[in-house]
């Protein structure tokens, strides 16, 4: 799930382009002050990294991770502060996360460097095992 996509436009702007693998779709979110993506995984993992690759310009100064198991309440795991490289570029931040076991992985990006609050992620991806 998502907060939001610009314009309620899915086809084009839609969750499923952070994990389609092109370098051509992204998710974008409409403009607001704190968006999210939360990801429930089908079996329990542990998480150790993830990735995000922003369009510059469009990223977040921090991001909270927030997980959980099955039946739980979601628990702070730790802030990440990624860097906006440029505002012509697409910034790749890998973060080391301490490894967790969770069913649910809430990220909130926090603050955006765009002026109306909106976030452009190409590439998401949680690494761990399972």
């Amino acid at each position: 799930r998502v907060s939001s996509v610009l314009n309620r436009d899915v086809k084009q702007f839609g969750k499923k382009h952070m994990f389609d693998a092109s370098e051509e779709t992204c998710w974008n979110s409409d403009q607001g002050t704190c968006q999210w993506v939360t990801l429930d995984f089908p079996r329990t993992v542990k998480v150790s990294q993830l990735h995000i690759q922003f369009q510059g310009g469009f990223s977040s100064r921090l991001c909270t991770l927030e997980g959980c198991r099955a039946g739980e309440e979601p628990v702070k795991i730790c802030d990440l502060y990624p860097e906006d490289i440029n505002a012509m570029q697409i910034s790749f931040a890998t973060f080391q996360v301490e490894e967790t076991v969770l069913d649910k992985l809430k990220i909130t990006f926090e603050n955006s460097t765009d002026f109306f609050g909106r976030i452009v992620v190409y590439h998401l991806g949680v690494l761990g095992e399972k």
